[in-house]
């Protein structure tokens, strides 16, 4: 079956990432044409993690799973690959003049401690820099490196900031409390949660790949293993943080209800599951998607999440191992 195929691709593609992949002639080596290809990626839905660049675990991971959606017969090849993007993104960086509106976005006083953000309206990015790394699918270090010399957090409205050409995550586009209904065809489709290989792929009713993402799954003694379907969907949901629960899986007496916005733990959308009290979610540190874990719950980079009602919608299958 091509759905269970998934898991078996992608840890070839790791086992290639760390050895014969480094001597591979296909495997570009100079920055520029990486992030082209990343870009390219990206925009076709197979996700790269942050643009920056570099040939990572999931880079390659995304190059593998584009070729089998595909029906490369060499999955491992990147020649393919590379010249598609060359095709289709012919310039990699572009220039984005801040706008006075984006600021209402940003609140640099936003505590780190949940009993202080409890009392505040908003989870708003703590920075320009931050706000402008997530619209573009990257982060603060390669922000900077093609800022030389500028110090993006001081900047002002009408300012120009190089960033990746990529289509942007538009935090003032996300329609507060928005809810999702089922779709005729969405609803057939089924989400594959590897929490092995830390990547989440969608397939149509046929079993056909249409897209991948890095996730970062819950720890290993809490994570839901089973076949379990979308309930639920909405935007901006704000979020009971539970210390004891992320921690230990179990409910806690003290929590503090945290409000919306991109910094909240599940970030900027909640996909809940059949079981209960696991859902997929944005998160708040794009940066380390694939890497910490928290409770049962499976966590995406916002840029990511909120694609996640052109794909899957309640009544799709989920499928967690």
């Amino acid at each position: 079956m091509r759905l269970l195929a998934f898991f078996f691709l992608t840890t070839l593609a790791f086992a290639q990432d760390t050895g014969p992949a480094k001597n591979d002639p296909s495997v570009p080596k100079d920055r520029d044409t990486i992030l082209r290809i990343q870009i390219f990626l990206d925009k076709n839905l197979f996700g790269p993690g942050k643009l920056d660049g570099a040939i990572g675990e999931f880079t390659y991971k995304a190059v593998v799973n584009y070729n089998f959606a595909h029906g490369h017969s060499n999955l491992y090849d990147w020649s393919a690959v590379q010249a598609a993007a060359e095709q289709e993104v012919p310039v990699i960086f572009a220039a984005f003049k801040v706008r006075e509106d984006l600021f209402k976005f940003i609140n640099k006083d936003l505590p780190e401690d949940p009993a202080e953000q409890a009392e505040f309206p908003y989870m708003a990015y703590r920075s320009l820099s931050e706000l402008v790394a997530e619209r573009f699918h990257t982060d603060e270090t390669f922000l900077a490196k093609m800022n030389p010399g500028k110090n993006i957090d001081t900047m002002k409205a009408g300012s120009v900031i190089i960033v990746p050409n990529i289509r942007s995550f538009k935090i003032e586009d996300v329609k507060p409390m928005q809810a999702f209904k089922e779709d005729k065809t969405l609803s057939t489709h089924t989400i594959v949660v590897d929490t092995t290989e830390r990547m989440a792929a969608v397939y149509t009713s046929d079993e056909m790949m249409v897209a991948a993402f890095p996730i970062t799954p819950g720890k290993p003694q809490f994570i839901p293993v089973g076949t379990w379907k979308v309930q639920t969907m909405m935007t901006t949901p704000s979020f009971r943080y539970d210390k004891q629960f992320l921690e230990e899986g179990v409910r806690g007496e003290e929590a503090h209800q945290l409000p919306p916005g991109p910094n909240s733990p599940i970030g900027i959308i909640w996909c809940g599951l059949s079981k209960s009290g696991i859902g997929l979610h944005g998160t708040a540190l794009p940066r380390t998607i694939g890497r910490t874990r928290s409770a049962g719950c499976v966590r995406l980079a916002n840029w990511d999440a909120i694609r996640l009602p052109s794909l899957i919608r309640p009544g799709s299958k989920v499928i967690v191992r």
